[in-house]
């Protein structure tokens, strides 16, 4: 029987005959997990219709979401330290399912909130443990290849939530929408009650150990960057929708295709930035902030074309495609003996940054236009890239 070797000190190896099964229920919880959040963005003009408020208040759906993400992120270790881990990914899946169950009878925009912090929960326990469960299940020399097959499910939410949320949105409403993503969670949950191993606790985390991580030079520069990106792509991604839609007045069918081209051009982001990643880690997290600075900027000048906003919507979507496995893996590098801590601080600041980007972009679209949450997430990706070409260009990480 083969044993996979953690790399957390002190780990206890685990029983593990069929590793990948366990990898494949992983990542479709990451599917389940990244549909039901990324769903908002393509329902925010009928949810906003019949919760009978505007679409930047809707989209504060998204920030609910994010703020108790970051709050499981920096709590789920600490507070789950002496449970199996197995058994806290099955929690967290149970809070996905009952979270989007939720969403399906909400009478109003609070239950909805309240509904959406319990996603949060889920997806911020979830993404905070995701590498350490990746080295728990499977080898060393396979934990790249675990993490890709886990952000496969990411890429595969990307290309379908919006767009599939769209079209079903038109055809059966929205709320039926949320429990399609209600069965997707039971799936998830069904497989991972089957395929994941047990996995003793190993060396829990503390307050010290977070406090820890965040003093390394690779972890901090790595933590900016990710407030910059996640806020900026959020600012503008939340709001995509009014956007294609006042701009280059896209109708509901162009609209969906575009979304599914964002969704299709991150699968791909993925995974040509899979294989940059594990040669060329710096060019990956340098290329996706200047990749969206220019989309954004021509969807800011000359977004009135149609051709021209289905075009960097592409190239947006390719480069964020790229933005998980490339900021995750310079953490892990980072980190490479605190990934449960060093996760927990990651997740918890992309949370927060995506709160902080959807209530920024809701406040621009409310008052400003549809454009200006575009020209808001422009600006922070300079800003990542600058950030990134003068502190980390030469920063040595570890492969």
């Amino acid at each position: 029987m083969n044993q996979a070797p953690s790399n957390d000190k002190g780990a206890v190896t685990m029983p593990n005959r069929y590793p990948w099964l366990g990898v494949l229920s992983l990542m479709l919880g990451a599917f389940a997990l990244v549909t039901s959040e990324f769903l908002p963005a393509s329902l925010l003009t009928p949810m906003a219709a019949d919760l009978g408020t505007s679409e930047g208040v809707a989209g504060q759906t998204v920030t609910a979401t994010a703020i108790m993400g970051a709050i499981a992120a920096l709590s789920a270790a600490l507070v789950t330290r002496r449970f199996d881990r197995r058994l806290v990914v099955w929690s967290f899946s149970a809070l996905l399912v009952v979270s989007n169950l939720a969403v399906c009878f909400a009478p109003d925009l609070w239950t909805l909130l309240i509904a959406r912090l319990l996603l949060g929960i889920a997806l911020g326990g979830f993404w905070s443990m995701s590498t350490a469960l990746a080295v728990r299940l499977v080898p060393p020399q396979w934990v790249p290849k675990a993490m890709s097959i886990i952000l496969v499910g990411v890429s595969a939410a990307t290309i379908c939530a919006a767009p599939a949320g769209a079209l079903m949105g038109e055809w059966w409403g929205w709320r039926a929408v949320f429990a399609v993503a209600t069965g997707l969670g039971v799936i998830a949950l069904l497989t991972q009650l089957l395929w994941l191993p047990a996995m003793s606790p190993v060396t829990p985390p503390s307050l010290r150990t977070l406090a820890q991580a965040t003093r390394l030079e690779g972890v901090r520069l790595g933590l900016l960057i990710s407030v910059l990106i996640a806020a900026g792509h959020f600012a503008g991604f939340t709001y995509i929708r009014p956007y294609l839609e006042q701009v280059p007045r896209l109708s509901s069918e162009t609209l969906s295709a575009a979304l599914l081209v964002f969704g299709v051009a991150g699968f791909v982001g993925n995974l040509i930035g899979g294989v940059i990643v594990t040669r060329y880690l710096h060019v990956a997290v340098l290329l996706a902030p200047v990749l969206i600075s220019i989309a954004t900027l021509f969807m800011t000048v000359a977004g009135n074309l149609t051709a021209m906003s289905l075009t960097m919507v592409a190239v947006w979507g390719f480069a964020f495609g790229i933005v998980p496995i490339g900021l995750q893996t310079w953490m892990a590098r980072a980190a490479p003996d605190q990934l449960e801590s060093v996760g927990g601080v990651f997740i918890a600041t992309f949370q927060i940054s995506i709160m902080l980007g959807s209530i920024s972009g809701g406040v621009l679209l409310d008052n400003v236009g549809a454009r200006s949450p575009i020209v808001f997430t422009g600006i922070l990706m300079v800003l990542a890239a600058l950030m990134f070409w003068r502190f980390g260009w030469k920063l040595n990480m570890p492969s």
